[in-house]
């Protein structure tokens, strides 16, 4: 998928977007980025197919595109399944097969309060998670996401970045945007940073972002405060392994993690830098 010269502007205010090109590579993850106010919704929408240019071509946009937006609707009268049921209906699923795979994504994202809870009555969090999953009905061959982990709890996070792993190994294209530079790197391979309308892509990874340490532990014996505590932001992902928990962490805070850990009464087996 390419964008030629893509511009857009709102009535007779200034230019959101200016002379953009862009290509959408099969089994790539682009990150888009800016500061707030640059555009960067503004473009997902348009590479999703939900807004048209004002100027400029879109060529070769996929027929199958998932779409996260930036505010999801909670005032719907559906249930989580129901609605994702729905949607995979009007994809071309069976009902069956779509309440099925609705009813596994959720599962996988772990959202509470049941597959039959009302979508008005969601958090946001678990609303996200609803987002996340209708978007993955069927296999995208572009999936595009606005700022998809916000609101999401630590465990989500990591469940999150398998699925877009997933889809860009099965060869579709990824774009989402985020703010946070540990986030980007550990995720997307290229970079779309927006200014003044205009964009510059460039290379990702940790090589080129962010130092990040594993961080391999034991949990206590009786119940405590999760790991994944939201107030434990130095957590980047966290899962088991072989009995373990492991956990990767922004290196720079690998301290604040470490003693918050200890406080909670997990055991840490062993720490380990795997990038810069």
């Amino acid at each position: 998928m390419r964008l030629s010269g893509v511009g857009k502007r709102y009535g007779s205010g200034r230019a959101i977007l200016r002379e953009v090109d862009l290509d959408l590579v099969p089994g790539g993850v682009l990150a888009v980025s800016g500061a707030i106010g640059s555009g960067k919704s503004t473009l997902l929408k348009i590479i999703a197919g939900v807004s048209r240019p004002s100027s400029g071509r879109v060529l070769d946009r996929p027929r199958q595109v998932g779409y996260v937006p930036e505010r999801f609707p909670s005032d719907e009268r559906l249930t989580a399944r129901s609605y994702l049921t729905h949607m995979g209906r009007l994809r071309g699923m069976s009902t069956r097969a779509a309440a099925e795979r609705g009813v596994a994504l959720l599962d996988r994202l772990a959202l509470a309060g049941g597959v039959d809870t009302h979508l008005r009555k969601l958090s946001k969090g678990n609303l996200q998670k609803v987002a996340v999953a209708q978007s993955l009905m069927v296999p995208p061959a572009l999936l595009a996401l606005d700022e998809p982990w916000s609101g999401l709890d630590r465990g989500a996070h990591g469940v999150l970045g398998q699925l877009i792993d997933e889809v860009a190994e099965a060869g579709g294209a990824v774009v989402f945007t985020d703010h946070r530079e540990s986030v980007v790197a550990l995720t997307a391979d290229r970079v779309c940073h927006l200014r003044q309308g205009r964009v510059v892509v460039t290379g990702a990874g940790p090589a080129q972002w962010v130092a990040v340490t594993r961080v391999v532990l034991r949990p206590p014996a009786l119940a405590g405060p999760a790991l994944a505590d939201p107030s434990l932001h130095e957590v980047l992902d966290v899962r088991e392994e072989d009995g373990a928990v492991v956990a990767r962490v922004d290196a720079e805070r690998s301290d604040a993690f470490l003693l918050a850990a200890l406080r909670r009464g997990w055991s840490v087996v062993r720490v380990e830098e795997v990038g810069r």
